[in-house]
């Protein structure tokens, strides 16, 4: 009996490359995705200068109707595009808390080439934006079967969730069949900026109302330790101002305990001579005049003989 060839009817490809601009952890991070997702292609980088509709082009020269594109901004922030090329939708992401696999370090491990498990959080089915963002996730993270570069079997999932208004990814090996799993890595935080209705461009059909900017958040950071100093400025001020000119009057017997002791002694005797004439010898005391006598005599018989 002649088995039959088995063909690969899911033709799904996918491009995946970044900007120029991109830093260092975020260029292994793309190569980590890449390394997970056998149904991928690479791409040279792409200038910043050029419109990133030059990206559908790209995509139609490499036979892919998917991509994630990766876009760094002031050399800090990256933001990670996914598109269906070419006529879209599309979505804005920015990447947060970004762990690749080498920082990790985990003990997980999936071969090469297998195909993941998408696991999805229940908000995806609850909130309208965020099971279009669904959709989008199953068709590029999906590996399709029988792909030429792709194994016939599980043993990672996906998992995506969404807490804080952001989508959580982890990655993780499949132990035993009874739900045992390991982390293997990356991980990273997508928080959706814009939904637009073609492949990098269009209208916008949602966008996120609580988004901050990272130039934002720096902005705001600086101006609080700025709020810092200049309520220090104020404290000084007033306290200046709520000092009295003489707080505590002080005898004068406390200038005895200043740090030149032996100056003051002399001003207060002087002073005393002053107010009560010269100091008066006490009785009894008489001034030795002459040779002093000693107090061993027979040592100085000694020394005359």
């Amino acid at each position: 009996m002649v088995k039959l060839k088995v063909h690969w009817k899911n033709r799904q490809r996918l491009l995946i490359f970044g900007c120029r601009g991109i830093g260092t952890r975020d260029r292994h991070l793309m190569k980590d995705i890449r390394r997970l997702l056998p149904h991928s292609k690479k791409e040279n980088k792409m200038e910043r200068r050029e419109n990133l509709t030059v990206v559908n082009e790209v995509c139609t020269m490499k036979h892919c109707n998917q991509c994630i594109l990766f876009e760094g901004r002031a050399n800090r922030d990256v933001y990670m595009w996914i598109s269906r090329v070419p006529d879209g939708p599309s979505v804005k992401f920015f990447l947060q808390n970004i762990y690749t696999m080498d920082e990790l370090k985990f003990t997980g491990n999936c071969l090469v080439g297998s195909r993941p498990l998408l696991s999805f959080d229940e908000n995806f089915e609850n909130i309208l934006h965020y099971r279009l963002i669904k959709e989008l996730l199953v068709q590029i993270f999906g590996v399709p079967n029988h792909h030429p570069q792709s194994q016939p079997f599980f043993d990672h999932v996906f998992t995506f969730s969404v807490l804080d208004k952001r989508i959580w990814f982890r990655n993780y090996q499949i132990l035993s069949e009874d739900g045992a799993l390991v982390e293997i890595g990356p991980r990273f935080v997508m928080n959706p900026v814009k939904i637009f209705d073609k492949s990098f461009g269009g209208e916008t059909i949602w966008e996120n109302p609580h988004y901050v900017t990272p130039a934002k958040l720096r902005q705001l950071v600086r101006k609080a330790a700025g709020g810092k100093y200049v309520h220090k400025l104020n404290q000084k001020i007033n306290q200046e101002k709520t000092k009295g000119q003489v707080s505590y009057k002080f005898p004068a017997t406390d200038e005895v305990f200043t740090d030149d002791t032996w100056k003051t002694a002399k001003e207060m005797v002087s002073k005393s001579i002053e107010v009560g004439g010269p100091l008066k010898k006490k009785k009894g005391v008489k001034e030795n005049k002459g040779k002093q006598k000693s107090s061993q005599p027979w040592k100085v018989q000694a020394v005359g003989k």
